[in-house]
C-alpha cells in the first residue's frame, strides 16, 4: 500500500524536519525509523519490531562495523595526542604563525582539500589538527565543522584517486556506458558545479569576511564572549617535554597507513588482481575494511613512539582507549539510527518511485533535464542522507535517458553526482554530516541549521548553471559563469550587511 510511493520518503521527512524543529538528534531519528518500520508492515506492531530489530539496528551495526572500528581507533588517537599536550603544543605554534582569522579558516581550508582520499577520513582528521588552530583565533566550531563539511564529500567527488571516485566508477562500469568507469567520472568532473563553486564560495566568503544567517550569529557569539560552541573541552596540557610533533607525527602515520590499507584492501600487492596498479587497487578498494586496517597499525606505531618520547606512559596511553570510544559514542549513535532509517527507505521503495518520476520528468522538459536531475538528486539525497544511495539509484537511470543527447550525457551524469553531494551536504542524517560535527565537536543540528543557508546558496547558483549550460554546451563559459554568480552573491550578501550595520 505504502510501497514506492511518496510514502516512502515520509520516515527520513519526519525524521529532518522533527531534529530541525527541536534540535535533538536521537529521538527524531528514532521516530522517523518507527514511522518507516509501521508504513513497511502496513502498521502491524510485531512486524514493525522485527524490522527495526533485524533490517534497522542489527543490519546497520553489522554493515557499519568497519567505520565504527575506524572512528573508534580516530577518537582513541585524538584523545591520545590531547593527553600528551601535543595538541595544545600545536595549538601554540599555530598561534604564533597564524595571525588572523581569515589565516587560520584558509588552513582548514587548504588541509581539508589535501586529505581527499576519503570523507570520514577527512572530517575526523581535519577535525583534530586544526581545532586548536581555529580555536586561538576565536572561530566558531560550527564554523569549523562547516569547513570540514564543505572540504569532505565535495572534494572527494571531485578526486579522481579517492572512495568516491571507486564508488561512482563501481556504479558505472556494471552498465553499458562503452568508457570506464573512472573515466565516465573524470570527464564528470569539470560540470559538477556543486562541488567546484563550493570552494569558491568558501575562499571568497574567507577573503571578503562574510557570514551570514545562524552561522554569523555563532560567529559573533564566539569573538564577543570567547564561547565556540564546542560540547567539551578537550584540550589538556599534558607534559611539558610534549612539541607539535607529538601531534603531527601520529596524524602523517595516519594519513601514510591509511593509504597503504586502501591499496592493500584494493589487491596492490595481490598478484591475481591489480598487482602494482595504483588507480585499480584504489577503484577496488573497501573503505570499511582499509581504514580501520590502517589506523590500527598508526595507533600502535604512535603509542609507542609517544611512550618512547615520554610525554605519556603506557598506563596513560591505554586510559585514552575509554576515553576515546567515549568520545565517539554520540556520533556511533547518530550514524546507526541514520543508516536504519536509510533502510527503512529501501525498504518502501524509494527508489523505484524516484526512477519513476525521473522518467516523467524526461518527457517534454529535455533541454532542463540537467536542473531537473540536480534537483532531484538533492531532494532524494536530503530524504535519505546517503551521496552514494543517490548516485547508485540515478545513475542508471540517467544514462539511457541521454541517449539521444549524447552530448548532453556527461553533464547529466555531472547534475546527478554534484546533486547527490548537495543533498548530502545539507541533510542532517548524512553520516559526513555527523562525522563533520564529530570532527569539530559541536552540537550535530546546530552544525546543520549554520551550514544549510550556505549549502543552498550555492544549490541555488548551480542549479541556474545547469539550466544556462544545457544551452551553452561549454564548460569554461558554464564555469565562469558560475563563479561570477557566487562572488556577486557574496558581494551583495556583504553591501547588504554594511548597509545594515550603518
Amino acid at each position: 500500500m505504502f510501497v514506492n510511493t511518496f510514502w516512502s520518503l515520509v520516515p527520513p521527512i519526519v525524521a529532518i524536519g522533527l531534529a530541525l524543529l527541536t534540535k535533538e538528534t536521537y529521538s527524531s531519528l528514532f521516530i522517523g525509523i518507527v514511522v518507516g518500520a509501521l508504513l513497511a508492515t502496513d502498521f502491524s506492531p510485531i512486524g514493525a519490531l522485527d524490522t527495526i530489530i533485524n533490517d534497522g539496528l542489527t543490519a546497520a551495526i553489522a554493515d557499519n562495523a568497519g567505520i565504527f572500528l575506524f572512528l573508534v581507533i580516530l577518537g582513541v588517537m585524538v584523545a591520545l595526542v590531547n593527553a600528551t599536550g601535543g595538541s595544545a603544543a600545536f595549538g601554540r605554534w599555530a598561534a604564533s604563525h597564524i595571525h588572523s582569522k581569515a589565516g587560520a579558516l584558509l588552513a582548514t581550508f587548504a588541509l581539508g582539500v589535501l586529505i581527499f582520499i576519503d570523507d570520514y577520513f577527512n572530517c575526523l582528521t581535519v577535525g583534530s589538527v586544526m581545532t586548536p588552530v581555529t580555536d586561538s583565533q576565536k572561530i566558531s566550531r560550527v564554523k569549523l565543522a562547516y569547513l570540514i563539511d564543505a572540504t569532505a564529500a565535495p572534494i572527494c567527488m571531485i578526486a579522481p584517486i579517492s572512495s568516491w571516485a571507486a564508488a561512482v566508477s563501481g556504479v558505472a562500469a556494471k552498465l553499458d556506458t562503452g568508457v570506464s568507469g573512472i573515466q565516465l567520472f573524470i570527464e564528470a568532473i569539470p560540470y559538477n558545479f556543486y562541488s567546484l563553486l563550493t570552494i569558491v564560495f568558501v575562499i571568497t566568503m574567507v577573503v571578503l569576511g562574510v557570514d551570514y544567517g545562524p552561522m554569523a550569529a555563532a560567529e559573533l557569539k564566539a569573538a564577543q564572549t570567547g564561547d565556540l560552541g564546542a560540547l567539551s573541552d578537550e584540550h589538556e596540557e599534558g607534559s611539558s617535554r610534549a612539541n607539535m610533533w607529538d601531534m603531527l607525527i601520529p596524524i602523517f602515520l595516519l594519513i601514510i597507513f591509511c593509504v597503504i590499507g586502501l591499496i592493500y584492501v584494493g589487491g596492490f600487492w595481490d598478484p591475481e588482481t591489480n598487482a602494482g596498479d595504483f588507480i585499480a587497487a584504489f577503484g577496488d578498494t573497501d573503505a570499511f575494511v582499509g581504514l580501520p586496517w590502517g589506523a590500527l597499525i598508526a595507533l600502535v606505531l604512535s603509542i609507542i613512539y609517544l611512550c618512547a618520547r615520554r610525554v605519556i606512559t603506557f598506563k596513560g596511553a591505554m586510559g585514552c582507549m575509554t576515553k576515546g570510544f567515549n568520545a565517539m559514542v554520540p556520533a556511533i549513535l547518530i550514524l546507526t539510527f541514520a543508516v536504519s532509517l536509510k533502510s527503512m527507505t529501501g525498504l518502501l521503495g524509494a527508489a523505484d518511485y524516484v526512477e519513476g518520476l525521473m522518467k516523467q520528468a524526461s518527457e517534454g522538459l529535455f533541454m532542463l533535464l540537467p536542473a531537473i536531475i540536480f534537483v532531484v538528486a538533492c531532494l532524494l539525497a536530503f530524504a535519505t542522507g546517503t551521496s552514494w544511495g543517490t548516485f547508485g539509484i540515478l545513475i542508471p537511470i540517467v544514462l539511457p535517458i541521454f541517449n539521444a543527447a549524447p552530448d548532453l550525457q556527461i553533464m547529466g551524469i555531472s547534475a546527478c553526482l554534484a546533486g547527490a553531494v548537495c543533498g548530502d551536504h545539507c541533510s542532517p542524517i548524512s553520516d559526513t554530516t555527523i562525522m563533520a560535527s564529530a570532527g569539530a565537536n559541536c552540537n550535530h543540528i546546530e552544525h546543520v541549521s549554520t551550514q544549510i543557508p550556505y549549502a543552498v546558496t550555492v544549490a541555488a547558483i548551480c542549479f541556474v548553471n545547469y539550466i544556462l549550460a544545457a544551452f551553452i554546451r561549454n564548460v569554461v563559459i558554464s564555469l565562469a559563469i558560475g563563479v561570477v554568480m557566487v562572488i556577486g552573491t557574496l558581494l551583495v550578501i556583504r553591501s547588504v550587511q554594511s548597509r545594515k550595520a550603518a
